[in-house]
């Protein structure tokens, strides 16, 4: 069976306020960036691919792993030792972990055993299978259920255990794309909806998109009950991974939705990635995403607060592209920035702190077993950073980077902006230039899938 490993890079974003920073000064150390200890952690037995896609504040961190016959679970690192979530999963051979709250609660895509009728493709596995949202809790893994169509997936969870995602109905819709969508998702024939599961047994609730909108997808819900996301049409809204779409919005608790605007631009469906969309909200209401710039050929990393709208992130020196993928109650940020296309460029992990972007492979402590970290999942409020990147033997693995120095000195940063500076000017290679043609190779493979 075909390998496919699940990314949500890019078409998922970064964010921070800038506001926030001002009013919340005593809650952060220095403006320069701490140190970190990168821990490479590993896959299931005779895997060979993993990834880190969130943790939580006790350090537990969701994933997915590849197993010995080629298929993705999802998993769980629990103080390093990793336990396989997708053995028996929901009776299909693929599954993914994508957030994990105080309690402990994970939520999950996983494939059943049953076949999509229509071969939808919902969440890229490309076997044929239904895939469904699920929770998984105190050892059983639960199905979520759907708006009466055959697929869903899931975006983050809350700690009242309440699960943002996006499920299908059961109505045809002839402006769905009657092919594959560039990121290999499709053809798609029915309407999905941003719904929230939770958090009593079986309890599903529909989020209306945007008046003269037909779809919705939600990414992230906090402690409040809101919820960030996308709201478009099944003709220009792309389903993760990559996802994109013509509107970054935010629904309230009582279910009222608000457009966030957008740096510019608007959702390009022929290019990868190239939308408005929220991926994350804190507990402050802070929101983080990408939006597109005029042109409508590249995106930036946002931050949107109510008082300050969106602000542009930008990038790091010499790339092009940037995303915000999650933020945390500190108000720091955590995304990608990309030195050419999302399709085909180096992604690598940015952190924005104190109005300050930093590249987390420049921060690393000498005995790294990573050569180079290339996205991030979460972060907690303690600043751990999960994601996944190239190791010293070639392969791309988890990793979880744990910040070592909060206090930075002069001479430190000095040297980072003298580093940044030279690469910007040329006279430098980023650890992405020299990776092998086979790295490289390896790594876009997976990018393409889930």
């Amino acid at each position: 069976m075909q390998s496919t490993v699940t990314t949500r890079i890019i078409g998922t974003a970064l964010f921070a306020s800038l506001a926030m920073q001002a009013q919340q000064p005593q809650q952060r150390g220095s403006k320069f960036p701490p140190s970190y200890k990168i821990i490479d952690l590993g896959t299931l037995p005779g895997g060979t691919f993993s990834q880190a896609t969130a943790i939580n504040n006790d350090g537990l961190v969701s994933g997915i792993s590849t197993a010995a016959d080629g298929t993705q679970h999802a998993v769980l690192w629990d103080k390093g030792q990793i336990k396989d979530l997708g053995t028996p999963g929901l009776g299909g051979p693929n599954s993914g972990a994508f957030a994990v709250n105080e309690g402990g609660q994970a939520d999950l895509q996983a494939e059943s055993s049953t076949l999509d009728p229509h071969n939808e493709n919902f969440c890229a596995y490309g076997t044929g299978f239904t895939c469904l949202p699920a929770l998984w809790q105190h050892g059983v893994l639960t199905p979520l259920p759907t708006l009466g169509g055959y697929n869903g997936t899931v975006g983050s969870i809350n700690n009242r255990g309440e699960v943002a995602g996006m499920a299908e109905q059961n109505i045809l819709d002839l402006d769905c794309p009657s092919g594959a969508a560039v990121n290999g998702t499709g053809p798609q024939l029915f309407d999905f909806q941003a719904v929230i599961w939770g958090p009593r047994k079986g309890e599903i609730r529909q989020l209306s998109p945007l008046s003269g909108d037909s779809v919705g997808m939600a990414f992230s819900i906090n402690d409040k009950g809101q919820v960030v996301g996308v709201s478009g049409s099944c003709a220009n809204t792309t389903l993760p991974p990559f996802a994109d779409g013509p509107h970054a919005v935010l629904w309230e608790k009582d279910g009222s939705v608000y457009d966030l605007g957008t740096l510019g631009g608007t959702v390009n469906p022929a290019l990868l990635a190239i939308g408005n969309v929220a991926f994350w909200i804190n507990n402050a209401g802070q929101v983080t995403g990408a939006s597109v710039l005029p042109g409508n050929t590249n995106v930036h990393a946002f931050v949107w607060t109510r008082e300050s709208g969106m602000q542009d992130l930008g990038t790091l020196p010499g790339d092009v592209n940037s995303a915000g993928l999650a933020m945390n109650n500190r108000g720091e940020v955590v995304g990608a920035s990309v030195d050419g296309t999302l399709a085909a460029g180096t992604p690598n992990v940015f952190i924005w702190r104190d109005g300050v972007m930093s590249e987390l492979n420049k921060l690393t402590q000498p005995d790294s077993p990573f050569v180079h970290l290339l996205t991030p999942g979460t972060l907690n409020d303690a600043g751990e950073i999960p994601g996944f990147g190239i190791t010293s033997a070639g392969d791309i693995h988890a990793f979880l980077a744990i910040p070592r120095d909060r206090n930075a000195t002069d001479a430190e940063h000095s040297t980072d902006d003298e580093e940044a500076a030279a690469i910007r000017d040329g006279h430098m290679k980023r650890p992405g230039d020299i990776l092998s043609e086979d790295a490289h190779r390896l790594f876009h493979q997976r990018l393409g899938h889930r």
